[in-house]
């Protein structure tokens, strides 16, 4: 269908610059959202079954360790990118989590949200999905450990340290739902979720398109080949400015690698968008000084840097 309207209903020329990107375009966005909508249905069915607050109040008294493994994993199950993951960090804070097992919640839920591994699965199969799943959690454990240990919640603004004192917040009573009710709420996560990200996933679909028609495949591998040392930390200080999901990023994903950049340095770009972005910086400025910040930040980079090596190396 999308070849038939690029190339015969709008009579581009097949092969040409604007058709290949058009054809990109009209194949991708239908095939995105679907995914899309097909896997937040499933995992906000199966998020019914989980109690956010014995979830908050298990992770309250682990240790450290088996705690960061514990927040990395229950990130993967949180539907939220990088800023709607910073209220529930100070919830978890105000509940008695360790600051350490809570930034490896925060590293973990936009990096490797059950969506991202998802769409991966779909796009490039399991093998990459699961490798990205491994190396997110690892990130996320690591730096929430390297910074529990530095104990730096002196290092978190006064009016977030004065909620750290108050009296713990009180339980929530859990419903219990009927299976059409469970229906219910998936239905409505994805008219929720589907609803908020499209014009990030158009927009995603778009930049993919002009990469996929416009871009020579010899100058994207010689920006982010696997020869060059610098395309590791090019993808990285490229991703951290931008701005997206996982849904939205995938499509620039695909385009890159159909284009001849390593996958290190793709997964990395990938990462860094949804791991390190601006916004998130710049919401996490409200709660947290400037040095825990840089300390964050760079813990996470080293940890998203050291797997696009990796992944280049091997791969």
């Amino acid at each position: 269908m999308s070849e038939w309207i690029a190339f015969r209903f709008l009579e581009l020329i097949p092969k040409s610059y604007l058709g290949e990107a058009v054809a990109f375009l009209f194949f991708d966005t239908p095939k995105v959202l679907l995914l899309l909508t097909l896997v937040v249905f499933i995992v906000t069915f199966l998020q019914t079954f989980v109690n956010p607050t014995r979830v908050r109040d298990a992770l309250s008294k682990r240790r450290p360790g088996l705690g960061n493994a514990l927040a990395s994993l229950f990130g993967i199950i949180t539907p939220f990118c990088s800023c709607s993951a910073v209220p529930l960090f100070l919830g978890f804070l105000r509940a008695g989590v360790p600051l350490g097992v809570t930034f490896s919640f925060l590293v973990a839920t936009p990096m490797v949200n059950e969506i991202a591994l998802g769409m991966l699965f779909a796009m490039f199969g399991w093998k990459i999905a699961l490798l990205y799943a491994g190396t997110g959690v690892a990130i996320a454990c690591t730096s929430g450990l390297i910074l529990g240990r530095l104990h730096m919640e002196r290092y978190l603004e006064n009016w977030v340290q004065g909620a750290l004192t108050a009296p713990a917040l009180g339980e929530v009573e859990e419903e219990q739902s009927t299976l059409p009710a469970r229906f219910d709420l998936a239905v409505q996560g994805v008219k929720e979720i589907v609803g908020k990200v499209w014009p990030c996933i158009l927009a995603g679909i778009a930049v993919g398109a002009l990469i996929h028609g416009y871009v020579p495949e010899r100058f994207m591998a010689s920006l982010l080949g696997k020869n060059h040392w610098y395309s590791v930390p090019l993808a990285v200080l490229i991703g951290v400015p931008l701005y997206s999901n996982a849904a939205g990023v995938m499509p620039i994903v695909e385009a890159l690698l159909g284009k001849g950049a390593a996958l290190g340095s793709t997964l990395a770009f990938m990462m860094a968008v949804i791991g390190l972005s601006l916004p998130e910086t710049i919401i996490l400025s409200k709660v947290m000084r400037p040095r825990l910040i840089a300390m964050f930040v760079g813990v996470v980079a080293t940890g998203i840097l050291l797997v696009g090596y990796l992944f280049n190396a091997i791969l």
